[in-house]
């Protein structure tokens, strides 16, 4: 158990001691205070309470009865038959059995071509949902309307202004390698030249990958790294010159 502590006992200590009373600051009051209130219940808005505070108090002897907020409907007059029965436009009376129709009447009808015209053919339609949507037949692209146009199989104008250009750059290119051909600047490349170095080509490409593939999983050192690399750069750029000789048929080497 915990030892408790008295205070040692005193004769002293029986003798009444005086309170001190410590007086507290006074509280700080901003001297905008009044006027901060007063503003406050100026731009109070109203009815921004439980209710307006001075609201006429409604009279018991008022109360909401039955029906009473239905609309009424406005009263029925009666009015005189005659004024009931007026109408500004009369239908025609019926004719008399005593009456002769009006003869002399033509008319440019034909009721005979009329009577006997064929009844119109429907248009043809075609089916195209499982829920029996319809199309016209015409619109729905199964019959070849477009072949009966007048330009239908011709070559567009822009294809045709294509092709000029390219003859035209092509004919200027090869005039600009004759020229330079004849001052000795450049050479044409045989196709049997061509073929042989584009199979050394790929000749060279298979060693580097055979040993590409002979390289170890782990490249933990620089050396393996570098090496690495190396070979990755000169099987790309033997890539990009196969690339260059399959897709062009006629080479031209420098002389210088």
């Amino acid at each position: 158990m915990s030892e408790v502590l008295y205070p040692q006992e005193s004769v002293y200590n029986l003798i009444p001691k005086e309170r001190v009373q410590t007086q507290k600051p006074q509280r700080y009051m901003s001297k905008f205070r009044p006027s901060v209130v007063l503003e406050k219940k100026l731009t109070k808005e109203a009815m921004k309470t439980m209710g307006p505070p001075k609201v006429e108090v409604p009279s018991p002897e008022k109360y909401l009865k039955k029906h009473s907020k239905e609309p009424k409907l406005p009263e029925k007059k009666q009015c005189p038959k005659e004024v009931c029965k007026t109408c500004s436009m009369k239908k025609p009376a019926v004719p008399a059995r005593t009456d002769n129709p009006p003869m002399g009447i033509y008319t440019k009808r034909d009721f005979i071509k009329t009577s006997t015209a064929m009844p119109m053919k429907p248009q043809p339609t075609c089916v195209d949902t499982n829920k029996g949507h319809k199309e016209r037949l015409e619109n729905s692209g199964l019959v070849p309307k477009y072949i009966k146009k007048r330009d239908y199989g011709e070559v567009p104008d822009y294809l045709l202004q294509r092709n000029a250009e390219e003859q035209r750059a092509k004919e200027e290119y090869d005039r600009f390698v004759k020229e330079q051909t004849d001052q000795g600047a450049m050479k044409h490349l045989s196709d049997e030249e061509r073929h042989a170095i584009l199979e050394r080509l790929k000749s060279n490409w298979d060693k580097l990958h055979h040993e590409y593939q002979g390289l170890s999983l782990v490249t933990d050192t620089l050396s393996k790294k570098a090496h690495k690399e190396r070979l990755e750069v000169a099987m790309k750029q033997l890539e990009n010159d196969i690339n260059l000789f399959e897709r062009f048929k006629t080479v031209y080497l420098s002389n210088n």
